[in-house]
């Protein structure tokens, strides 16, 4: 089997076309600030991946996404980041409507996501130094019109391409003093919800009215919030990992076809991002064989870092293997080999998960830095 080949076939399977057409589109143009790219993924049903068949889905297994994304960072590096900001909102609204007894709200927001192809974006709380990435950006206020949202987040990549926004928050308890963690289901459209800069930048949520319903707190889900939070962020790790891989493995693909680099090269890099991936695999397998706990967040988090440790390895190598190029192609190897460093920077750092770790190894909680 040629390299990549089973990642891009896994797309065929699940999104037809989908890959095709981004090979098509000039890479700089895929890359650029007008880039096409969202647009084909919901075009071809990609925000419908992770949503069960059941609710008008793709159901893909957790397998099938890891492999999804490494073929779309092979592609575009951003499109990969993005839509991994995508499946983490679908993953922990899945899990939400399976946990909440609400009628059946959550599950027809899923199936509305599937048949309508809305993006979803999380709402990350790094704009606070000190933060810990699950914490709660945002403040809800309750009045007789309903839940009222403030506070500044960012959207990973769809700030500008999002129908619906999920963001933590701490919410007043309906019964006694005190406040409560809850997630708000923010509709894009929404009055005095705002997008400044490019796709990654702010979105402000200015005093935005929502409905009681889109507004589900702790005491609702029986304790399970935190748990439905750890998922999510399990999915997160091993989908970013899977994209920012692919990104890397773009250079190692231009490696691999270049004949004039020795045969040892040429194996020794494919046998650092096949054993990367294969360490990523067993993550996803882990998911679709049990579902993602504590345990399973911990590990993707191993192996994320490790997947980071091999892209540092591999990249600059590929770089100076690939040699003289043209301008073009120096700009783009160039570019591919930042995208794939960008596996460091993405939350939670390893620096701001070495004393949780650490705790966590000598039978502490796990905790999100």
């Amino acid at each position: 089997m040629r390299f990549l080949e089973r990642e891009r076939a896994t797309v065929e399977k699940l999104l037809p076309g989908l890959d095709e057409s981004l090979r098509t589109v000039p890479f700089t143009e895929l890359e650029g600030a007008s880039s096409p790219g969202v647009r084909l993924f919901r075009d071809s049903g990609g925000p419908g991946l992770l949503v069960p068949e059941s609710s008008r889905g793709l159901g893909a297994t957790a397998l099938d996404a890891l492999r999804v994304q490494r073929a779309l960072g092979s592609r575009s590096p951003s499109l990969a980041v993005a839509t991994a900001v995508h499946h983490l909102s679908m993953a922990t609204l899945v899990a939400q409507a399976a946990a909440t007894n609400d009628g059946g709200l959550g599950w027809m927001l899923v199936e509305g996501v599937a048949a309508d192809n809305r993006l979803m974006a999380f709402g990350f709380a790094e704009e606070r130094p000190g933060a810990g990435i699950l914490s709660p950006s945002m403040t809800a206020a309750v009045d007789d019109d309903g839940v009222r949202i403030g506070g500044v987040t960012r959207a990973g990549g769809l700030a500008r391409s999002m129908d619906l926004l999920i963001v933590s928050v701490m919410a007043p308890r309906v019964e006694g003093p005190g406040e409560e963690l809850a997630v708000a289901l923010v509709p894009a459209d929404s009055e005095g919800v705002s997008v400044s800069g490019a796709e990654s930048e702010h979105v402000t949520l200015d005093d935005v009215l929502l409905a009681p319903e889109l507004l589900v707190r702790a005491s609702d889900l029986d304790g399970q919030l935190d748990a439905l939070l750890t998922a999510g962020f399990a999915w997160f790790q091993l989908l970013l990992t899977g994209g920012y891989l692919g990104a890397a493995s773009a250079l190692v693909e231009r490696v691999l076809l270049d004949d004039r680099v020795p045969e040892s090269e040429r194996v020794r890099l494919l046998v650092d991002v096949e054993g990367a991936m294969s360490a990523a695999e067993s993550i996803a397998r882990r998911i679709d064989e049990s579902g993602p706990d504590e345990s399973t967040l911990a590990d993707s988090l191993y192996v994320r870092y490790f997947v980071q440790d091999t892209i540092s390895r591999v990249t600059p190598r590929a770089v100076e293997l690939i040699g003289d190029l043209s301008s073009l192609a120096t700009d783009e190897v160039g570019y591919l080999a930042t995208c794939a460093h960008g596996l460091d920077l993405q939350p939670p750092t390893r620096l701001q998960m070495t004393g949780p770790l650490a705790a966590y190894l000598v039978d502490g909680p796990l905790t999100i830095a």
